[in-house]
């Protein structure tokens, strides 16, 4: 029952093999930490490991189950935290030096929620600078690699924990999307990421510092694993209103009987062409919800240029502000200095708060013309990126590169404008021996819609191969 290597165990088969004394918990993270000590050094994912505090919180776990206590939905689970969520186990650095010595009073009440249901956090994952890039790098930690192909990107900001997932040293990954932070990762390393709707998962508390307005509006915290039914049973335990953050509601949910089963594609996001790669998953997907009873029919996602454009524009805007050096005491690491620098030149910051407001009036017009296209067509299938995952650093170099990195990404950064739920899931290997991947973008609060449609998505689709053993 202790998790292979190679094919480590569904999140619900763990917490059940512990529940029942089949395993430990004590068992399940020893496997797991020896997991870490074999591929965390080639891989880079994990920048700090709690070898002792996994041990005695797994410890607790075994004697309430001896206790003839409910440990809870995730007994003994594995799980990676990444850098900008509070864990009062280490310093929440958000990939910065200057938070290498912030260690946080109390858990954040994601954490503290996936705790109180038995999971084990094993180590923090790796980001950028304050999530600010596409890629997964900075001057604290170092670059994360992607484990099927160094040379290629891992995504990110929360490319650390997709990459502790993909290679079997967490059973789930706790990050955050902000502009496909979450869902990015999971299309490079195979793993199966969820952006939830706007408000269905707290994220950080709100104390006395004044936070980003895009940052309350466009990110969201969310889990990532190896398969959707892992995603969902996560999902479960950190969703729920919470007093910390006014963001956080008590959230209805759209349930699959509540919609027709019908599912748009959207082929070629913004025109520009895709990768046949990305055209073949895409076609795999489809065929997969066709032969399980969903309609398909295709579409064109409402004003989406628009919406990528006011998506960055307002990013870059926010950003410049909360993340200038004088805001922030020191400057940013080398690369996420270089990303800003050419994202901003590229983007077009508001000037004035007429144009500032402005764009968030246009918001509502987006969002409206999606809803109403949603009632029809309740789910849209299409790319995560239009293109393969790109080199390292390919979001660096310039105006041009950090327009096309963007521009590959109109569809995913659109569902962070409008706060709607998405989830990326792999639909095999590709010629270049990189997972290919889809993502299913629902109405708000549609999450369980989404995980219907993944699991047919899922069962239709070739699973992954193995890692490399190099891994």
């Amino acid at each position: 029952m202790i998790p292979p290597s190679h094919a480590p165990s569904s999140v619900a088969a763990i917490a059940a093999a512990v529940r029942a004394r089949e395993v430990t918990a004590a068992e399940v993270v020893e496997a797991h930490l020896e997991r870490i000590a074999g591929a965390n050094t080639r891989v880079n994912a994990l920048t700090v490991i709690f070898p002792d505090r996994a041990r005695a919180a797994a410890a607790a776990v075994d004697a309430a189950v001896a206790e003839g206590r409910d440990p809870g939905p995730l007994a003994g689970v594995p799980v990676s935290v990444k850098e900008n969520i509070d864990l009062t186990w280490s310093a929440t650095t958000s990939g910065w030096r200057g938070l290498v010595d912030a260690v946080p009073d109390r858990d954040a009440t994601v954490v503290r929620r996936l705790r109180e249901a038995g999971a084990v956090p094993v180590g923090r994952g790796n980001m950028p600078d304050f999530g600010m890039r596409w890629d997964t790098d900075n001057d604290v930690f170092g670059r994360t690699l992607n484990p099927w192909n160094p040379e290629r990107s891992p995504g990110g900001s929360s490319g650390g924990d997709a990459v502790a997932v993909a290679t079997g040293m967490s059973a789930i990954g706790l990050g955050n999307d902000f502009g496909g932070s979450l869902r990015l990762p999971a299309y490079a390393a195979g793993v199966v990421g969820l952006r939830p709707s706007q408000g269905r998962v707290p994220r950080a508390a709100v104390r006395d510092q004044a936070v980003a307005l895009t940052l309350q509006q466009f990110s969201v915290n969310g889990p990532m694993a190896r398969s959707v039914d892992d995603v969902a049973l996560a999902l479960d335990v950190l969703e729920g209103w919470d007093a910390d953050d006014p963001v956080s509601l008590a959230t209805p949910h759209v349930r699959p009987g509540d919609v027709v089963r019908r599912v748009g594609v959207v082929r070629d996001p913004g025109g520009g062409g895709v990768d046949p790669e990305v055209a073949a998953a895409l076609d795999r997907a489809a065929a997969s919800l066709a032969d399980r009873g969903w309609e398909i029919v295709e579409v064109d996602a409402p004003m989406l240029e628009e919406a990528a454009v006011l998506w960055r524009r307002l990013s870059c805007t926010d950003t410049l502000i909360s993340l200038h050096p004088e805001a922030l005491g020191r400057p940013l690491g080398a690369s996420a200095t270089a990303f800003l620098r050419d994202s901003t030149a590229a983007a077009r910051p508001f000037e004035s708060a007429r144009e500032y407001a402005d764009a968030w009036g246009r918001r509502a017009v987006v969002a409206a013309a999606w809803r109403r296209l949603q009632i029809e067509v309740p789910l849209i299938l299409g790319p995560v990126s239009t293109s393969r995952m790109r080199g390292v650093d390919y979001d660096l170099g310039g105006r041009r590169e950090a327009d096309r990195a963007w521009r590959d990404l109109w569809l995913t950064v659109v569902t962070n404008f409008l706060g709607l739920p998405a989830l990326a899931l792999p639909t095999g290997l590709g010629a270049d021996g990189m997972p290919t991947g889809v993502q299913l973008i629902g109405p708000l609060f549609g999450e369980h819609v989404l995980f219907e449609a993944g699991r047919a998505v899922e069962d239709g689709v070739p699973a992954l191969p193995p890692l490399p053993s190099a891994v």
